[in-house]
């Protein structure tokens, strides 16, 4: 054979750190377009949901067509029927039989949630008020049912500013003010009530739920809102890189351990059981909730 035959060179394989950036740059891609196609996705619903770090993953891509509001003033929009679907606390349907659930997605914590809290500097037993953070509803009445399977019934009374939550003994708190509380040194106790629920129950409990208005004819939004939640799963890592709230390592730990997004049996059971205790202890009528995919 000829010596001027050109011969073949093999090319280099790609580094590793070529290969990952590689994929990066796809990932952003692929989320460029899923971020585009939930763009105007809500068109014809009005939709509202808590302005808070813990529902930051339920509408991923659909932020600037959310209503916000607190969960007392989104269960008010919900009632008069000026909204279709709330990102609402889960005793709105509960107490409330005009609504369904949309299945499968929701807030909720097996064990310690970080976010919802009762603050005490004395004992429970000494308990005589509780100042709760107005625009809680559920973790009122979780509270009230924690302390009522203890033998507690303490006066509960509407937190009236938010700077006053350091001078009470005993304070519930919830959301990012609960957050906000918990990184100062107040020299209270906490009470955490999903580590409450959880040792009295072994099971999960579920915090909020998309509330959806029937009569409405919502199967594309019902569509959009599942979506919106799977991207927010899928870019679970990108939210916690990019918030800024607290530290990073507390974003970690708050969206991988404390707080959970899917809406399965156990936690319809963990459902269950608190419609049992707060029919128990004579906080009712609660309705049986309806489940929609």
């Amino acid at each position: 054979m000829s010596d001027d035959v050109p011969k073949l060179r093999l090319v280099a394989p790609d580094s590793a750190a070529e290969i990952a950036r590689r994929i990066e740059q796809e990932q952003r891609a692929l989320h460029r377009t899923r971020e585009f196609g939930l763009e105007q996705s809500l068109t014809g619903f009005r939709v509202g949901s808590v302005r808070a770090l813990n529902t930051v993953p339920l509408t991923r891509g659909i932020e600037d067509q959310i209503v916000y509001a607190t969960p007392a003033r989104l269960a008010e929009l919900l009632r008069r029927d000026e909204l279709d679907a709330g990102l609402v606390s889960v005793v709105e349907p509960l107490l409330n039989d005009r609504y369904d659930i949309l299945d499968g997605v929701a807030v909720a914590a097996l064990g310690e949630v970080k976010s919802v809290f009762l603050a005490h500097r004395r004992p429970l037993t000494e308990a005589a008020v509780v100042f709760c953070d107005p625009a809680s509803l559920t973790s009122v009445l979780l509270l009230k049912v924690l302390l009522a399977e203890r033998g507690l019934r303490p006066e509960y009374q509407p937190l009236s500013d938010y700077a006053a939550a350091a001078d009470k003994d005993f304070v519930l708190l919830i959301g990012d003010a609960a957050l906000d509380f918990a990184f100062r040194e107040t020299g209270h106790e906490i009470l955490d009530l999903g580590a409450a629920w959880s040792e009295l129950t072994n099971l999960p409990f579920v915090f909020a739920v998309w509330a959806l208005r029937r009569g409405v004819a919502n199967t594309e939004l019902r569509r959009q809102l599942r979506e919106a939640k799977d991207f927010g799963m899928d870019t679970l890592d990108q939210i916690i890189r990019s918030r800024t709230e607290y530290t990073e390592d507390f974003r970690k730990d708050y969206f991988g351990w404390h707080i959970h997004y899917h809406l399965g049996a156990d936690e319809k059971r963990g459902i269950a059981k608190f419609m049992e205790l707060l029919r128990r202890h004579g906080w009712g009528p609660v309705h049986e909730p309806r489940f929609v995919w």
